[in-house]
């Protein structure tokens, strides 16, 4: 059996979903086996041919994920089934040299880390691409007005322009926080106890020197200490994961809200169809990142628990990181491939939004009106006068601005430029150009 994602349209097909599958996963435990050996060959501590032999083993024996996660049960994780797998293709001569002095958790730690690695690398281009659509949506529309939303209801006026630089902001901070996380992944690297006391016993004048030299050979950041009960460089990729499908999130909440039937201001450039009513193109992009975004929390509260491990190794804490950190790089790899496709085929509905700027008969400057005619009329008059208006705009299904005019009042006040909303959007366009200033 091998997981497909029949379930998991968000993430299935995905690069997520490739660098994360249990070849994938079985490739960077080999991947960081290897590397062990090279690293202790470069320091003189195994035979040139050891580290030729085992990683030539790594890339011609045929490897069997099924076999070796059914033999995981015996010791609890795929480590050890897959060490007796390695030694025996490297062959008597160079076996010995596999896994030599390192401990189950230091492998599947690093394998994890090289996983991150290989997973955070497209999830940062589709992050790269999304914003990208963003910036072109805002500048675009940097001043298409639509109605400013609070609590459900229509607010005050604001543009699209300034609502899809916000979107893109939150994208750029999910990619500055992935870019620090995936600088910083370490490898992991410690021994039984993380003391490195089995090096030293093989013969290394200074095993301090050995987990750098295996960073360098994986790409990896070189560890302070090991961190096998120290799980904060878990808990941060976690932290960044959860913070940008979250942010993706918000996107997605708000095109689900704005491609409502009876509201369609945006709309998905190809929406997904319905098996049972043919008329329907639903926002099925920004339904799959809804989804991610609602899961992805729950997740990384796994992976936060789990920096309560105890002793020098733990039992359980350790073990239940795996599966939710595999599922959050899903989730969120997944989530930023539809995030780029969403935005890159948003399509925006300038004439809805100006249509819907009317459905409060001009109320939606209602804040504007009430600075603006506290000096004229006083305080206490333009309050009542506003009240009275407002009521007869819902009542008599009448303009407010055609309201206002009649006021003997007013008669000297330019009423449409005082009611029309695309005149209220306040800062929008200058916040707009400030944020795409943003790299």
């Amino acid at each position: 059996m091998t997981d497909g994602g029949l379930l998991a349209p968000g993430w299935t097909g995905s690069p997520a979903a490739a660098t994360t599958s249990d070849p994938a996963f079985l490739r960077a435990l080999l991947d960081a086996e290897a590397a062990l050996t090279r690293a202790q060959a470069a320091l003189g501590l195994a035979p040139g041919a050891a580290a030729t032999a085992v990683t030539e083993a790594v890339e011609t024996h045929p490897f069997d994920p099924a076999s070796i996660a059914e033999r995981a049960r015996g010791g609890g994780n795929p480590v050890i089934p897959l060490v007796a797998d390695l030694t025996a293709a490297a062959g008597a001569e160079y076996g010995p040299y596999v896994h030599r002095g390192a401990t189950s958790q230091d492998i599947l730690d690093t394998a994890a880390m090289l996983v991150a690695a290989r997973t955070l690398e497209p999830v940062l281009a589709d992050l790269a691409r999304t914003e990208r659509a963003l910036a072109g949506l805002a500048a675009e529309h940097r001043d298409t007005v639509l109605p400013g939303r609070t609590l459900t209801q229509h607010a005050v006026p604001t543009t699209f322009g300034l609502k899809a630089a916000g979107w893109r902001s939150l994208v750029l901070d999910a990619r500055d926080r992935i870019t620090a996380v995936r600088a910083a992944l370490p490898a992991q690297l410690g021994g039984a106890a993380g003391t490195l006391a089995a090096f030293a016993a093989y013969g290394a004048d200074d095993p301090l020197a050995l987990p750098a030299a295996y960073a360098r050979e994986l790409g990896l950041a070189a560890p302070l200490l090991p961190w096998h009960t120290l799980r904060t460089p878990v808990a941060d990729l976690a932290g960044a994961l959860a913070t940008a499908a979250g942010a993706l999130g918000k996107i997605a909440a708000d095109v689900l809200t704005l491609g409502r039937t009876e509201i369609a201001e945006v709309a998905e450039g190809s929406g997904g169809g319905s098996s049972a009513m043919p008329h329907k193109a639903n926002p099925v992009r920004a339904t799959l990142i809804a989804a991610a975004a609602r899961r992805a929390p729950q997740l990384a509260a796994t992976l936060y628990g789990s920096l309560v491990a105890g002793d020098e190794r733990p039992a359980g804490a350790w073990h239940a990181e795996w599966e939710p950190l595999r599922d959050l790089l899903r989730l969120t790899g997944g989530a930023a491939r539809d995030a780029a496709e969403l935005a890159e085929g948003l399509r925006v509905r300038p004439e809805a939004m100006r249509a819907h700027l009317d459905l409060t008969h001009g109320l939606i400057v209602s804040e504007r009106l009430s600075a603006e005619l506290a000096p004229l009329l006083g305080r206490s008059r333009a309050k009542e006068l506003l009240t009275e208006l407002a009521r007869r705009a819902y009542e008599e299904g009448r303009a407010l601005g055609e309201l206002l005019s009649s006021v003997t009042e007013l008669k000297d006040v330019d009423v449409a430029a005082l009611t029309d909303p695309a005149r209220y959007t306040g800062s929008a366009a200058a916040l707009t150009d400030r944020a795409l200033e943003r790299r």
